[in-house]
């Protein structure tokens, strides 16, 4: 981790800040590694931060067993791991309602109708999970009135510039820097 500011004692704080918000949303062990410049005689405040690989996508197949019953017109769903069970039936309850979802048991869906291509429903996807804790973090990091900000992010880097006046071309050139650098673990 580095956070670079001309004071030396604002570093510090902001390095303690910074550490004490990863460990209260559980970060730590899911980031690679993180850059910040904080200035604030220009105001600006620039976070870059590495995400560390995640698993691959899961999808409904994945978790769950499909068949449909032609007589009854009904697809049956057996949910194989029922850790998946809130997002799979959170995401039912986004395509159906909550009458068309009917649940003879904990671990059996039923839904009227053929409706095998929710085979390839994604069902979690753990690296926009992370980087949606990582956009939290970064603005509970981020000074309170900063409300200027210009989102740089890649794939595995979380990267804002933030200010409450005009965003100058040399922030976002500082961006791009430390984008570099967490892309070349430098």
């Amino acid at each position: 981790m580095l956070v670079e500011c001309y004071d030396e004692k604002g570093a510090e704080v902001y390095e303690i800040i910074i550490k004490q918000i990863f460990q209260d949303l559980v970060l730590g062990a899911s980031v690679d590694d993180l850059k910040a410049y904080v200035n604030p005689d220009d105001p600006v405040f620039v976070l870059a931060i590495k995400m560390k690989k995640t698993s691959k996508v899961v999808l409904f197949s994945d978790v769950a067993n499909f068949t449909y019953d032609k007589e009854r017109d009904v697809t049956m769903i057996l949910v194989d791991d029922e850790n998946y069970l809130p997002n799979i039936l959170k995401r039912l309850w986004r395509l159906f309602s909550r009458d068309e979802i009917y649940q003879p048991n904990r671990y059996q869906l039923e839904i009227s109708g053929n409706y095998l291509e929710l085979e390839s429903l994604v069902v979690d996807d753990p690296h926009s999970n992370l980087q949606r804790r990582i956009y939290d973090a970064v603005f509970r990091i981020l000074p309170e009135g900063f409300k200027i900000i210009k989102d740089l992010s890649t794939e595995d880097i979380v990267c804002v510039v933030a200010t409450d006046e005009l965003i100058k071309d040399a922030w976002i050139e500082k961006a791009h820097e430390y984008i570099d650098e967490l892309n070349n673990g430098k």
